[in-house]
């Protein structure tokens, strides 16, 4: 991903509210299973990190783009933006 189409997927994200929270078990395999869900229906998400969780969020985030496939836009504090492209349908066009 250019760094390019990596500054469009931020000011796309920076409208997004977070659709999970990564509270104090950290990630579970029931987190990565419902993150991989929401796949099938945004290709952009959003990922909150709560303070009571003690592990890196950026380590937190490459687990979750590792284990759905997936790319890390951006860690900014304790959020995590996410990128994976619908294969049939892509929604969202990438600058070139």
């Amino acid at each position: 991903m250019t760094s390019k189409q990596r500054a469009y997927l931020m000011s796309l994200a920076s409208n997004l509210n977070p659709v999970f929270q990564v509270g104090k078990a950290s990630l579970t395999p029931e987190v990565t299973e419902a993150v991989a869900e929401c796949f099938n229906n945004h290709e952009l998400i959003k990922i909150a990190v709560l303070k009571n969780c003690m592990d890196d969020p950026r380590a937190i985030a490459e687990a979750v783009a590792e284990r759905t496939h997936s790319q890390v836009v951006q860690v900014i504090g304790r959020k995590i933006v996410l990128y994976k492209p619908d294969k049939n349908k892509p929604k969202i066009e990438l600058p070139k």
